[in-house]
C-alpha cells in the first residue's frame, strides 16, 4: 500500500455546466471544498445565485482539473512534481494495549499545530511490559508520567531521560524524547479494569485493584494497600461481586402512539420509564412484519421518545423493548471538604425488579482508617474550589450545603437516618450482663439495636439453631416522652446534667428450657454486644447531631 506523504502544486477546479438562458455550454469556476457524494460526482448547489445556477442530471457535472496556470490558452503547463511515498507492507489494523503514541507539538503562541501529525520516521511510541496487561490510565505529575496497567504501576520521565554510568549510577538529562525511561513501582499492584476509581490530591494518588481485592494509595513512600486498615475482609467480599464484563439491561414499555416526522414514540406512563436514557436501543413491534429497531435520540416528559429513524406502524398496546449495556463500577473521587478519598462499589442490576447493590465509603489519611459509609450511589464524584460535588441521573449535587432549608443526611432527595455502629467488649473473657446504655452528645439519638454475641449451635427440631440476647428499641429523649395521669415519663433516654442514659429492656425470644425470658429478665447477657445508635426522625430534622462518647454499665453474669 502506498502511503502519500506530500503533494506539490495545487490547481483551480472548474465545472462544466449548461447556461441557464442560452442552453450553451459554459465554464464557471468552482473552488475546492465541494460536499462529498460517495455515490456520484460532487454536488453543485442548484439553489445558488443566478451566476452559479446549474442544470443537468440532478445538478451534477464533470470536474475538470486545469493543467495550465489560470486555464489560459497556451499558458505554462504544470504537473504534480515530485511525489514522496513509502510502501507499508503491513496495512492491517492492530491494537497495542500496552503501547503509547504521541503526535507533533501544539504551540498556541506560534500557531504551530501538529497534533494530527504522527510521523513514522520518528520515535513516537513507547511500550510497557505486555505481561502486565493493557494501559488503563495515564496521569501527568509535573515532569513525570504515571502509567497504570491492569497489573502494574509505572513511572516515566517526560522530556528527559536517565543516563547510567559504568558504575550503575544514574543522572537525568534533557532529551528530545517525549517519554523517557519507564520505571515500575515496587509491588505487584495495578488498577485492573477500573480506571474510574482513580483520584488524586496533592502528591497522593488513590485507586482500586479489583484483581487483588485491594484499595491502593500511591505516595512518596510508594504503594500502600489502604484496604488492609481494618477492612480487608469487607473489600474481599464486595469486590468478589464486581464483574468486569458488560451486562444487558432490558425493560419494556406499552406503546400508545407514534409519529414519523419527526420520528417519535409515545409510551404509557410507568415507573420503569425512569430508566430511559439517550442512546438506548428500542425494538418496536409492528402491526405486521418484523419489529423495527431504532435508537433513542431525545426524551420529552419521560414518556415521549424521539428516535433515530421512522418507527413504522407500531402495534399500539404492545410492549416496546428497551436495551442498554451496563457495567459494574468501582468509582473513586476526592472529597475536598473532609479531605477523604471516596470509593463507591456498584454492582449493577440487569432488570428493573432487582435494585442495584452498592457501598459508598470514605478513607481518611490522618487516621489511616475508613471513617464513614454513605447512602448514595453517584455516577461521578469530584471536587472544585473547596466544594465536593456528585453527579446522579444527569444532575449535579453539592454536598455539605448548610444554607437554610437543606436537610442533613439527604442525598438525591432521599433522607436517611445517620447511624454509628460499634462493639462493647471490655474484659473479653468475662460473660457480662449489660444493664444500661449512656451517651454524651446532642439530643435526638436512639439505640436502634443492642445485640449480644451468638451462642453455639443447638440441634432443635432437626435443625441447627443459634441464640443471642437483644434489647428493645431505646427511644430518643423526645420520642420517648409520654404522659400518664398528667405526669411526664420517658420510655427511652433520660437526661441528667446534659448526659443521656437509659435502661436496657430484654427483648429476646425464649430458648428451650427457659422459664423467664424477654422483658421478664434484666439486661443483655453475652461476652460482647454490637450496638447501633442512630438519629431519630423528629428531633430537629436536618439539624446538627453530635455524638462524643457512648458507654455501658455491666455486671458479671451469674449464669
Amino acid at each position: 500500500m502506498a502511503v502519500a506523504i506530500k503533494y506539490f502544486n495545487s490547481f483551480v477546479l472548474k465545472k462544466t455546466v449548461n447556461d441557464v438562458t442560452s442552453g450553451s455550454a459554459a465554464y464557471k469556476p468552482v473552488f475546492p471544498g465541494l460536499p462529498n457524494n460517495p455515490n456520484d460526482y460532487p454536488d453543485f448547489g442548484t439553489n445558488a445565485s443566478d451566476d452559479n445556477a446549474v442544470i443537468g442530471i440532478d445538478g451534477r457535472n464533470w470536474i475538470i482539473e486545469e493543467a495550465r496556470i489560470r486555464g489560459g490558452y497556451n499558458n505554462t503547463s504544470t504537473d504534480y512534481g515530485v511525489k514522496a511515498y513509502m510502501v507499508d507492507n503491513t496495512n492491517l489494523q492492530s491494537r497495542l494495549g500496552n503501547s503509547m503514541i504521541y503526535s507533533g507539538i501544539f504551540n498556541a503562541r506560534t500557531d504551530v499545530n501538529e497534533t494530527n501529525v504522527f510521523s513514522t520516521a520518528e520515535e513516537i511510541t513507547r511500550s510497557v511490559d505486555p505481561a502486565k496487561g493493557s494501559i488503563q490510565k495515564l496521569h501527568a505529575e509535573n515532569t513525570n508520567l504515571i502509567i497504570f496497567q491492569e497489573n502494574k504501576v509505572n513511572g516515566a520521565l517526560i522530556d528527559k531521560d536517565a543516563i547510567y554510568s559504568a558504575e550503575g549510577t544514574g543522572s537525568v538529562t534533557s532529551t528530545n524524547l517525549v517519554i523517557g525511561q519507564i520505571t515500575p513501582y515496587v509491588g505487584e499492584y495495578g488498577i485492573s479494569n477500573n480506571p474510574e476509581s482513580f483520584a488524586y490530591y496533592g502528591y497522593r494518588r488513590y485507586f482500586t485493584d479489583n484483581y487483588r481485592n485491594a484499595v491502593m494509595r500511591l505516595s512518596r513512600d510508594g504503594l500502600t494497600e489502604i484496604s488492609q486498615y481494618g477492612m480487608s475482609t469487607f473489600f474481599r467480599e464486595e469486590f468478589a461481586k464486581i464483574n468486569s464484563n458488560f451486562k444487558e439491561f432490558t425493560f419494556t414499555g406499552v406503546i400508545v402512539g407514534s409519529g414519523a416526522s419527526p420520528a417519535k414514540l409515545t409510551l404509557s406512563p410507568s415507573n420503569v420509564l425512569t430508566n430511559l436514557e439517550k442512546g438506548m436501543l428500542v425494538s418496536i413491534p409492528q402491526t405486521s412484519g418484523s419489529p423495527v429497531s431504532a435508537t433513542i435520540t431525545g426524551i420529552v416528559n419521560t414518556n415521549t421518545l424521539y428516535l433515530s429513524n421512522d418507527p413504522g406502524t407500531p402495534d399500539v398496546g404492545q410492549n416496546a423493548t428497551f436495551t442498554k449495556f451496563i457495567k459494574d463500577r468501582l468509582l473513586g473521587g476526592w472529597d475536598i471538604h473532609n479531605k477523604n478519598y471516596v470509593v463507591s462499589i456498584q454492582d449493577k442490576s440487569e432488570d428493573t425488579v432487582t435494585p442495584d447493590t452498592y457501598s459508598t465509603l470514605s478513607f481518611e489519611d490522618d487516621i489511616n482508617g475508613w471513617t464513614s459509609f454513605f447512602t448514595y450511589e453517584p455516577n461521578f464524584v469530584g471536587s472544585l474550589k473547596s466544594k465536593y460535588y456528585s453527579f446522579y441521573d444527569g444532575e449535579i449535587y453539592e454536598h455539605y450545603d448548610q444554607t437554610p432549608g437543606h436537610i442533613r443526611s439527604t442525598f438525591y432527595g432521599v433522607t436517611s437516618n445517620s447511624s454509628v455502629e460499634f462493639i462493647f467488649n471490655a474484659n473479653p473473657s468475662i460473660i457480662k450482663n449489660f444493664k444500661t446504655v449512656n451517651y454524651e452528645g446532642s439530643n435526638g439519638w436512639q439505640v436502634e439495636s443492642f445485640l449480644s454475641d451468638a451462642e453455639g449451635f443447638d440441634l432443635q427440631s432437626n435443625a441447627q439453631q443459634q441464640y443471642n440476647d437483644s434489647a428493645k428499641l431505646v427511644r430518643s429523649y423526645e420520642e420517648g416522652l409520654y404522659n400518664e395521669g398528667g405526669v411526664p415519663y420517658r420510655a427511652g433516654f433520660n437526661r441528667k446534667e446534659n448526659k443521656y442514659f437509659a435502661n436496657l429492656i430484654n427483648n429476646s425470644a425464649a430458648r428451650p428450657g427457659e422459664v423467664f425470658f424477654g422483658d421478664a429478665t434484666t439486661g443483655i447477657k453475652g461476652y460482647l454486644a454490637t450496638v447501633k445508635v442512630s438519629t431519630d426522625a423528629t428531633t430537629d430534622p436536618g439539624g446538627t447531631k453530635e455524638l462524643f462518647a457512648v458507654s455501658t454499665e455491666f455486671v458479671v453474669s451469674s449464669r
